[in-house]
């Protein structure tokens, strides 16, 4: 259903609103370079300070823009079932492709919990659904047999696995079958979440690089596997790059000092250090991007 490189696509902001002149630039840039789907409003995307009005609007915009040339997987999100059934009912009604949906964050939900929160999401939409692991942000694991469960409802597509433990999404695979599609969340673990049956990577540093993580998903798709995993191993000092600081600072940085948008950010994210900022113009340069 959704394949390929995917960008977590940041949200432009400049002297405090949303800058959608550039987030439409964007759009086209990851179009010409090869971008398979568009992901906007997820963590990278900074949607925990988005205004509701704010999220719907950069979903509206990125779809609207798109113009079905690529697909868009929405995230839509939240710690309130209520809240993600209205985010997703919104982009669902915008011709959004699908929605990527964040396991609820802070509440700690048991694993009961996070089934009934996805069985109700998807019980109100009827455009697919992928799941999103990442305990690092949240707080809470979502279990290989909870995933094989929610794998059951007829909307539910994928995961975007970002636990970090490869033997996890070994497991994932085996118990959800070979229908559930696999996504990598993890940048460092690209290639081997794509050697483990996964179907695509939802990534950071497709932000910087678009067309580089294409070229690695149409080598890795031919079964050039051997070229794939070359262009992953040369894109790992920039995978590390995008989390000197938390993500998204390194990425928006990367993104001004290209020129593609501001650095601007919302508190309490703040702008990147000095020195972490030098450490990834250096690697920057390295690879060719200043």
């Amino acid at each position: 259903m959704f394949k390929g490189s995917m960008v977590a696509l940041v949200t432009p902001f400049k002297d405090g609103r949303l800058d959608e002149q550039a987030l439409s630039y964007l759009v086209e840039w990851h179009i010409s370079q090869g971008t398979d789907v568009l992901v906007p409003c997820g963590t990278t995307g900074e949607s925990a300070t988005l205004s509701h009005e704010e999220h719907d609007r950069v979903i509206e915009l990125v779809t609207q823009q798109a113009r079905r040339r690529v697909k868009v997987l929405a995230g839509t999100g939240s710690n309130s079932t209520s809240e993600a059934i209205r985010m997703t009912q919104h982009a669902e009604s915008v011709g959004a492709d699908g929605a990527l949906l964040i396991t609820p964050y802070y509440n700690k939900p048991p694993q009961e919990g996070l089934f009934l929160h996805y069985q109700a999401v998807a019980e109100a939409v009827h455009f697919p659904i992928v799941l999103y692991n990442v305990p690092g942000r949240t707080a809470v694991n979502m279990l290989p047999e909870t995933v094989a469960r929610c794998a059951q409802l007829p909307n539910v597509v994928g995961i975007k696995e970002a636990c970090g433990n490869l033997e996890q999404i070994k497991e994932v695979a085996l118990l959800a079958g070979s229908e559930f599609d696999i996504l990598s969340g993890e940048d460092a673990q690209n290639f081997d979440i794509l050697q483990l049956g996964g179907v695509g990577m939802i990534s950071v540093t497709a932000n910087v690089v678009p067309g580089k993580l294409a070229r690695m998903w149409d080598l890795f798709a031919a079964g050039k596997k051997t070229a794939a995993q070359k262009i992953h191993e040369e894109l790992l000092p920039l995978h590390d790059a995008m989390f000197y600081e938390t993500n998204p600072i390194p990425v928006k940085t990367a993104l001004s000092l290209m020129g593609k948008c501001t650095d601007e950010m919302r508190l309490p994210l703040c702008p990147m250090g000095t020195e972490n900022k030098k450490r990834l113009e250096k690697i920057m340069r390295q690879m060719g991007l200043l």
